[in-house]
C-alpha cells in the first residue's frame, strides 16, 4: 500500500488526531488535543493503518471513500451476538453521513439512556451557550461588612492548588478569587486589623428548584455519584477533594463554599467569618471574579469521564441561554428545545443533564442521529462532542479492562462511544470506522432496569461494527 510505512511512522507517535474524518464535504478531527483529561497512549501499529493520518486531514479520507455496509450483511454480524428477537437490547447502526439506518432493532423505542442522556445536554449546550462560553464567579459588596460570594453554576470551581501537568485548562480558584477580593478590602480599609471581620454571605440563586432531580435515588448523594446541584459548588461538594477515593459530599454545598473562602480571605490577611444566603444586588461593587474552563473542555471532561456535576452544571447554562429559570424541568425542556432547532429532538424525554433519573428516555435512533449531527461538517461547534467521546480501550470511561478482551479487542482504538450504567440498565452509542473505511454511527441499549446487563455484549457489538468489511 503506497506510504502506508509513512502513516504508521508517524501515527504511531500519539493518538491526537485518530479518526480525522467528517459527514458531507469536510473532514473533522475527531480525536481531541486533550483539555480536561489525559491524552491516551497510541494505538498499536496493527491498528493504525485503519486509522485516518495523524497531522492533517486527508481530502481522499472523507467518509465517502468507503462503501457503506451491506444491511444483510451487518444484521447478520450484529444478530449473531444479540442472541435474536428476544434479547433486552435496542440497536440501530447508521451510516453517520447519510443518516440512513443500516441496521435497526427497535430502533425507535425508547429506552433509558442512563449517562448517554449526556450526548443530548452536550450538544444542546454547544449549540446554545456556544464552545467559548465560560461560567463566572464573582464576589461583590454586600450590606455593613458584608460581601457576597456569587456562584454563576461554575462545577470546576476549585480551592486545591493548581497540578503541574493536569492536561485541562486552569480551572476557576477559589484561592485566586481570595486574593483578588483580599487585595480590593485592603485598598478600601476593610478587613484591616481594628476594623472588625468580614462576614462571607453567600448567593446561589442563578438556580433555582429542588437540588435533585425526579427520579434520583437516595443513595446518589451520600454515596457521592452527584452533589446537590447547586450554583455554588466548590471541589464539586466533596468532604476531602485531596482524596480522590473519598466520594462523600457535603450536604449544602453553597454554605461549604462561603466557609471555604472565609478561611482563604484570612490566608490573605482579612479577617472573614462565614454568613448567610442572600441575593446580591444587581449594581453592587465587585471585587473579584474568576471563569471557568471553556464550555467546549467541560463537555470534553464531562463525556470522556461522564462527570454527573458538570453535565448538570451545563445542562442549566442551556437552560439561562434560552431565559428559562436554571431548574431540572426548565433545563431538561430547554435542552429539548435547542435539540428541535437542530432536528434530532425525536425520541428524547429527559428529566436532568447527566442521566441518573432512570425517568429519562431516549431511543436508539435519535443518539445516532445526535452522534451523527456532532460528527458532521455543517456544526462546528459541536466537534467537542466527538472529541470527548472515550476512545475504546484507551480513555475515560472506555478505559481497560473494556476491549481487552478477544470478543471485543477488534474495536480497541477504532470505537469512541459514550457509556451508560445504572442498575440494570447498560447503554454504548457513539461512532466506528468500519474495515472498509466508512464512518458509522451506532447506539445499543440493553437492560429494563430489572435484571443484569453485561456491558461486555454492547462493547463485542460495537467491536463488530468496526472490524465489519461488508461493503
Amino acid at each position: 500500500m503506497p506510504g502506508r510505512g509513512r502513516a504508521l511512522a508517524v501515527l504511531s507517535l500519539s493518538l491526537l488526531n485518530v479518526f480525522a474524518v467528517a459527514a458531507g464535504l469536510a473532514v473533522v478531527k475527531l480525536t481531541p488535543d486533550r483539555r480536561l483529561s489525559p491524552q491516551p497512549p497510541s494505538v498499536a501499529a496493527r491498528d493504525l493503518v485503519r486509522i485516518a493520518p495523524s497531522s492533517a486531514a486527508i481530502p481522499a479520507a472523507e467518509p465517502g471513500s468507503g462503501r457503506p455496509p451491506d444491511p444483510s450483511a451487518l444484521a447478520g454480524r450484529l444478530s449473531a451476538l444479540i442472541g435474536g428477537p428476544q434479547a433486552k437490547i435496542n440497536a440501530v447502526v447508521v451510516d453517520a453521513e447519510t443518516r440512513r439506518p443500516l441496521y435497526e432493532l427497535r430502533a425507535g423505542q425508547p429506552a433509558t439512556p442512563a449517562s448517554t442522556t449526556k450526548l443530548a445536554t452536550s450538544v444542546a449546550a454547544l449549540a446554545s451557550a456556544g464552545p467559548a462560553h465560560r461560567i463566572t464567579t464573582r464576589v461583590v459588596r454586600g450590606a455593613g461588612d458584608g460581601i457576597i460570594l456569587v456562584g454563576g453554576g461554575d462545577p470546576t470551581l476549585t480551592a486545591l492548588p493548581p497540578r503541574a501537568g493536569a492536561g485541562h485548562p486552569p480551572y476557576a480558584s477559589l484561592a485566586d478569587l481570595a486574593r483578588q477580593t483580599a487585595m480590593a478590602l485592603k485598598a478600601s480599609g476593610a478587613g484591616q486589623a481594628g476594623a472588625g471581620q468580614v462576614r462571607v454571605d453567600y448567593d446561589a440563586s442563578a438556580y433555582q428548584g429542588p437540588r435533585t432531580a425526579a427520579g434520583w435515588k437516595p443513595n446518589y448523594l451520600p454515596d457521592g455519584e452527584v452533589a446537590p446541584v447547586s450554583a455554588l459548588t466548590v471541589d464539586e461538594g466533596r468532604v476531602a477533594p485531596s482524596d480522590p477515593s473519598r466520594k462523600t459530599r457535603v450536604s449544602d454545598p453553597p454554605a461549604a463554599a462561603a466557609r471555604e473562602f472565609a478561611r482563604l480571605l484570612s490566608k490573605n490577611g482579612v479577617g472573614a467569618r462565614a454568613g448567610r444566603s442572600t441575593v446580591a444586588q444587581k449594581e453592587a461593587v465587585q471585587l473579584g471574579a474568576v471563569q471557568s474552563p471553556p464550555m467546549s473542555a467541560l463537555v470534553e471532561h464531562l463525556l470522556t469521564d461522564s462527570d454527573n456535576d458538570v453535565a448538570e452544571a451545563v445542562a442549566r447554562q442551556v437552560a439561562i441561554k434560552l431565559g428559562r429559570p436554571a431548574t431540572f424541568a426548565d433545563a431538561a425542556q430547554a435542552v429539548r428545545q435547542v435539540l428541535a432547532g437542530l432536528g434530532v429532538a425525536e425520541g428524547v424525554s429527559v428529566n436532568d443533564g447527566s442521566g441518573l433519573s432512570p425517568l429519562n428516555r431516549i431511543s436508539p435512533i435519535a443518539l445516532a442521529r445526535i452522534v451523527s449531527l456532532a460528527a458532521g461538517g455543517d456544526h462546528p461547534e459541536l466537534r467537542p462532542v466527538i472529541t470527548g467521546l472515550p476512545i475504546a480501550g484507551f480513555s475515560g470511561t472506555l478505559s481497560p479492562p473494556r476491549y481487552t478482551v478477544a470478543a471485543s479487542q477488534g474495536g480497541a482504538g477504532m470505537v469512541r462511544a459514550k457509556t451508560g450504567t445504572l442498575a440494570g440498565v447498560s447503554t454504548l452509542a457513539g461512532l466506528a470506522y468500519d474495515a472498509d473505511g466508512r464512518l458509522l454511527a451506532f447506539a445499543f441499549m440493553a437492560g429494563d432496569g430489572k435484571g443484569p446487563v453485561d456491558p461486555g455484549k454492547l462493547d463485542q457489538l460495537a467491536a463488530a461494527v468496526a472490524t465489519c468489511g461488508c461493503g
